[in-house]
């Protein structure tokens, strides 16, 4: 009979394989799914499609990414309350959004840990501080998703092809479960007296019950105006809960296949679930329009602005040019005497 020892090892030993296995699996269909439905699509209607936007409803869906963006950028400043930290809203609120547009395009790595830990260490922060504020970032963030995703998926809003295996009750089981977690969260921080979150091995002190439910609603109002934002550049044609619910299933579908901005993955779920509504290219076309608005532009503008800060922080960290005194003039030498 093997020892518990050895079983520990053996467990060690295999579950770190069949998460990548499963991980590779998941992604290598995902990328048979990519490259199945752009051979399906003629792409010059693309283009077409794309140039043919209303204007009213390009510029309503910039004003929907510029709110979303504005309201993730005080996602840390909860975590300032959290952690009692002094610095001013506007310096966090401008390294959340080049943190959250890094994020956005190059994965959270880089972005949501990266970016934070180098800006927030150099505004004086220590590591600790800075672990507990994107902690809570984080946890603001999926909060709002399980919350909403379960209640599209539990109450049968979410329109699913008939040609798709998931059968609805499963997918109302799988919202019920989401719903479930984002509750239990919230009564722990409401009810429970340990008042410790261990996430990864990491202790993350429950906050209070007031500020879970802020975040809830700051997370579900983010969510929901991506969602807005897709929905208004679809013209509206597809009902709004559907699209909420396919963007949430393509935001899960990114982080699970590890593609920076979940590049070609969001536009796949959304050809493969709502191409029987809607032409494939007039969906592409919106969704390109889309990933520029939401992605490109806020990480052209962070870039110019984290270019900004690091000149700034080089100028006050470089020591003044020393003055060094003028060298004295040696006094002339007598005339010898003849």
């Amino acid at each position: 009979m093997a020892s518990p020892e050895a079983t520990g090892l053996t467990a060690r030993a295999w579950w770190p394989w069949a998460k990548r296995i499963v991980t590779l699996l998941f992604f290598g269909a995902v990328l048979w799914l990519i490259v199945r439905q752009a051979r399906t699509i003629d792409w010059s209607e693309v283009w077409e499609a794309a140039a043919s936007h209303p204007v009213e409803g390009l510029l309503l869906a910039a004003l929907l990414g510029a709110c979303s963006h504005l309201l993730y950028s005080s996602f840390d400043l909860l975590g300032r309350r959290y952690t009692g930290h002094t610095l001013p809203t506007a310096t966090v609120m401008l390294t959340t959004f080049i943190s959250y547009a890094f994020n956005l395009n190059m994965g959270s790595l880089v972005g949501g840990v990266g970016f934070r830990f180098r800006l927030y260490s150099r505004l004086g922060l220590d590591n600790a501080s800075i672990g507990r504020i994107l902690g809570v970032s984080m946890l603001t963030n999926w909060l709002g998703y399980l919350l909403l995703a379960g209640a599209i998926f539990a109450s049968g809003l979410l329109e699913i092809p008939p040609n798709w295996r998931i059968a609805e009750p499963t997918l109302q089981v799988l919202g019920g479960l989401l719903v479930l977690a984002g509750l239990g969260y919230l009564a722990a921080c409401f009810l429970s007296k340990r008042r410790l979150l261990v996430l990864r091995g990491h202790e993350l002190p429950l906050p209070t019950g007031r500020m879970a439910l802020l975040q809830v609603l700051m997370s579900c109002t983010n969510w929901m105006l991506m969602g807005a934002m897709v929905w208004t550049l679809l013209d509206q044609r597809i009902s709004y809960p559907t699209v909420l619910g396919v963007l949430l299933i393509a935001a899960i579908a990114g982080v699970v296949t590890h593609v920076p901005a979940g590049l070609g993955v969001l536009e796949a779920v959304f050809v493969a679930l709502l191409s029987d509504r809607m032409p494939a290219g007039e969906l592409l076309a919106a969704l390109l329009i889309y990933r520029g608005m939401y992605y490109l532009v806020p990480l052209a503008v962070a870039t110019v602005l984290h270019l900004t800060i690091e000149a700034r922080l080089l100028r006050a960290s470089a020591p003044p040019p020393s003055r060094q005194a003028p060298p004295r003039r040696r006094p002339a030498s007598p005339t010898p005497l003849r």
